[in-house]
């Protein structure tokens, strides 16, 4: 069975592109950096992180939202709405928060540039279409499947985890 598999430390069949691309905390020095160039609601945040990364990242809402929320309890950003959007501006506090922590949100920045760098990222975004297209058959398929199928379907799925992970280990 492939699902508990890794490949260089990452869920294999997740990839290193599901789940979060921040150790815990390190999403605050992202949001701020980037309220620091402009002012930002939230929904602009996610969509901007997922532009950086070349669409292998999307934040939650579950997870902008809330820093968002903190960094302003903090002190560290203000809100204002505007139209029926809370938009986030960094405070001098959020800014002498970035200086002072300048060696962990530099970290934080080249972890992102070497984690979402790739040489041939047309290609990888080509290949993430596929994969999100497979993930989409599968999840509209499986409600219907009965029980053959599912096992046919999931030995091509192990058989292909095999032979992704063979050519990752070339």
């Amino acid at each position: 069975m492939f699902r508990g598999r890794t490949h260089r430390g990452e869920g294999f069949f997740w990839g290193p592109w599901r789940g979060s691309s921040f150790q815990k905390g390190d999403l605050k020095y992202v949001i701020l950096d980037l309220i620091k160039d402009k002012p930002r609601h939230g929904y602009e945040i996610i969509r901007e992180l997922e532009e950086m990364s070349h669409g292998l990242y999307t934040p939650s809402p579950g997870a902008v939202y809330p820093t968002l929320q903190m960094l302003e309890e903090m002190g560290y950003a203000t809100a204002v709405e505007r139209d029926g959007r809370k938009v986030y501006t960094i405070t001098e506090e959020g800014l002498n928060f970035l200086t002072e922590r300048k060696d962990l949100a530099d970290e934080v920045r080249s972890h992102m540039k070497s984690k979402w760098s790739f040489k041939n990222i047309g290609k990888m975004a080509t290949m993430m279409k596929e994969y999100h297209a497979l993930e989409n058959l599968l999840g509209r398929g499986l409600r219907s499947m009965d029980a053959d199928k599912m096992q046919r379907i999931r030995q091509v799925l192990i058989n292909t985890a095999g032979a992704i992970e063979a050519i990752l280990e070339e």
